[in-house]
């Protein structure tokens, strides 16, 4: 069992930076892939990023975050990150931390999530 507490989001101008933060409870949160995933009114979650359980290798989606969001993970910490540079208003959602249901794939659909954070608003204006 592992649960997930999401914070970090909040309102920000396009081109500013944020990072959010998911702390995990338990002691086997090293042995997670992780990631990150946004939701907008009348859509369906979306995958952002995600770390494999040392944080040596990482998977973001399409063009539209790579090389803008970076994802990592303290597992002294028990902690994932995602920072967010450049945000753009198109970048406004909630964001949800995920912890995958398989620990050797990346969680990149929803089907593949075993655990779930609250949620994070965060919300990009023009």
């Amino acid at each position: 069992q592992v649960q997930l507490v999401e914070s970090g989001g909040g309102l920000v101008q396009a081109g500013g930076s944020l990072r959010l933060s998911c702390a995990a409870s338990g002691r086997t949160f090293s042995s997670y892939t992780m990631g990150w995933f946004r939701q907008t009114p009348g859509k369906e979650r979306e995958f952002v990023a995600a770390i494999n359980w040392s944080g040596g290798s990482t998977y973001y989606t399409d063009s539209s975050v790579k090389g803008r969001f970076t994802i990592a993970r303290d597992n002294a910490k028990n902690t994932v990150y995602l920072q967010m540079n450049s945000l753009k208003p198109e970048d406004t959602a909630v964001y949800y931390c995920a912890a995958g249901r398989d620990r050797l794939i990346f969680p990149t659909t929803p089907r593949s999530v075993g655990y779930w954070g609250q949620g994070t608003q965060v919300t990009v204006s023009s």
